[in-house]
């Protein structure tokens, strides 16, 4: 996401204002694909970033249940998106269905 960010502004200092950067001048026109690499690329940052947040947030939310039973219910969803996150995650997960004596 920061080189998103970085080749973004680029891309923008180099057509929208003024400003004359020696390093951004040099590449001259390449700024235009710069600019939609950035874009791209910064896109997908925040995507990530969201989907991290999301399943994190999921996750956690569902470890914090002390029922057993409740846990049994999304626990197929939690262990689909604790693949998708940090092993700390994983080993949270692990401690939880050894405390509630889950298979």
């Amino acid at each position: 996401m920061i080189v998103g960010l970085f080749l973004l502004g680029m891309g923008v200092i180099y057509w929208f204002t003024d400003m004359t950067v020696d390093f951004i001048q040099a590449i001259g026109d390449w700024n235009a694909y710069i600019l939609v690499i950035g874009l791209f690329v910064f896109g997908s940052g925040v995507w990530y970033l969201y989907s991290f947040e999301t399943k994190k947030r999921f996750v956690m939310q569902e470890l914090q249940t002390s029922k057993r039973s409740e846990f049994l219910k999304r626990h197929n969803e939690v262990k689909a998106k604790v693949k998708h996150l940090p092993s700390k995650y994983k080993v949270m997960l692990e401690d939880k269905e050894e405390e509630l004596r889950v298979k």
